[in-house]
């Protein structure tokens, strides 16, 4: 039997961030906010999910970027990852995931559901190498600067910046559909952007 290979530009995919703690002495990294976006047929769809994510009162590396220390009287209420498990699983089994450097989002998964098996996984990162080598710098927000893709990105989320999990998750999204939407990856398939 051939295997079935999938149009990315006609597929479902589910772009996830997470904002950590990053790395402290005798602690684990550990996830403080979660933001999940759905593209469906090339396009973003407007509405997503987040949430803080409680992480009691541990330290937070000093490098560590985001809101984090003016959120601190929320995280100390916010749901547990374990609290949200049914919701991640809606919104993240039977579909590709994306991340911008996937490694993060796929061990934060890996941690909060253990048995579960998602993925494929598709890395924007990758992606940017690929397409765009000429690029001094392939993170995230420098990426999206340097294709005019800000203004689409603050659209979808006005007042969030950088480093908010959900103004991340939509920026990798748009980067997505930007790739998909580039001369000669009209027919890539999802198993293709997966390999890369």
């Amino acid at each position: 039997m051939k295997p079935s290979y999938t149009e990315a530009r006609l597929a479902q995919f589910a772009v996830i961030d997470f904002e950590t703690t990053g790395a402290v002495p005798g602690y684990p990294v550990e996830p403080w906010q979660v933001g999940i976006v759905r593209v469906e047929h090339g396009q973003v769809c407007e509405r997503g999910f987040e949430s803080l994510l409680r992480v009691g009162d541990r330290p937070f590396n000093h490098h560590a970027p985001g809101r984090h220390a003016q959120l601190r009287a929320q995280l100390a209420v916010a749901p547990t990852t374990d609290e949200l498990l049914p919701v991640f699983s809606d919104w993240l089994i039977g579909v590709p995931l994306v991340a911008h450097n996937v490694g993060t989002e796929r061990a934060m998964l890996a941690k909060i559901a253990p048995l579960h098996r998602f993925g494929p996984w598709v890395d924007t990162l990758a992606l940017a190498r690929h397409a765009y080598p000429q690029l001094a710098s392939k993170s995230l927000e420098d990426v999206t600067v340097a294709l005019g893709l800000v203004p689409h990105v603050q659209a979808l989320c006005p007042g969030r910046e950088a480093h908010d999990a959900l103004y991340d998750a939509t920026a990798c999204a748009i980067l997505l559909t930007h790739f998909l939407s580039l001369p000669g990856w009209e027919q890539v398939t999802v198993e293709a952007l997966a390999e890369t």
